[in-house]
């Protein structure tokens, strides 16, 4: 570990579980001040406790990202515990996964309905937005930022049965391009990540022959931990990767070039 991030306010969206988690925990290993928004408050203090213990100082906000109002109140307690947001992790994301039309023996047996289309277009897309929003006039003022979003390697290379999953990824994409166009004359950096298969209880959901298939098609032979994807954003956010900006990093193990 080093302390290129050390005071550094950090807001991380979905950090209670997973990927957000392990990226908190990454990021107080730096002595960052961390900022930790999840919709649930259930592990909130084994988390906190956490990051203090790998020197963090941390906060934690219960906060439903899909919801505008609520990500406002985030913000402002935020900037009322650390003075200042230097980095905005956009990590929270959900799956509802479904074929858009599903059929058989010439009957229609289902389709994706409207509560999972928009509850993962909610989270998952109007999420980044409406936290991004809150936060960039505070970068501006400081003339100084980060802005670090997750995609997908399926915003890059979509998935069956995942028409709401991939259409959010990809929006995700095209708006950190369109940021960094907005945002760079500020010293504000904005840049995506697009993990493949990782070892998250989303991925756990998954049938297990198809999380195999997935595993078989990645050139590199395994699935990816969550760890993988921190270290990805502790690089972007540091002053090391300075000069990378509108990039999309993949940490997939070549999962898109392999397929």
């Amino acid at each position: 570990m080093s302390d290129r991030l050390e005071s550094r306010a950090i807001v991380i969206t979905g950090a209670a579980a997973g990927i957000g988690r392990a990226t908190a925990l990454r990021f107080a290993g730096e002595r960052a001040r961390i900022a930790a928004w999840d919709v649930s408050g259930v592990s909130a203090d084994r988390l906190l406790g956490d990051v203090a213990e790998r020197g963090g100082d941390g906060m934690f906000v219960t906060v439903d990202v899909a919801d505008a109002a609520w990500v406002e109140r985030a913000t402002a307690a935020t900037l009322e515990r650390f003075g200042r947001i230097d980095v905005l992790v956009n990590n929270a994301g959900i799956l509802r996964d479904a074929q858009l039309v599903k059929w058989k023996e010439d009957a229609l047996v289902s389709t994706m309905s409207d509560d999972d289309w928009q509850a993962v277009i909610g989270v998952n897309l109007t999420g980044v937005f409406n936290c991004t929003r809150a936060v960039a006039p505070h970068m501006i003022r400081q003339r100084r930022g980060v802005i670090l979003s997750a995609s997908s390697v399926v915003g890059v290379y979509p998935n069956f049965g995942q028409t709401n999953y991939s259409a959010a990824k990809a929006g995700v994409i095209a708006m950190t391009r369109t940021w960094a166009r907005e945002l760079g004359r500020y010293g504000i950096r904005v840049n995506a990540v697009a993990p493949g298969f990782i070892e998250t209880a989303m991925s756990a959901s998954m049938p297990p022959k198809i999380l195999q298939a997935t595993i078989d098609r990645t050139p590199i032979g395994r699935i990816g931990r969550p760890e993988d994807v921190a270290e990805a954003y502790a690089w972007l956010a540091s002053d090391a990767a300075s000069f990378v900006h509108g990039a999309v990093l993949s940490v997939d193990g070549g999962l898109v070039p392999g397929t």
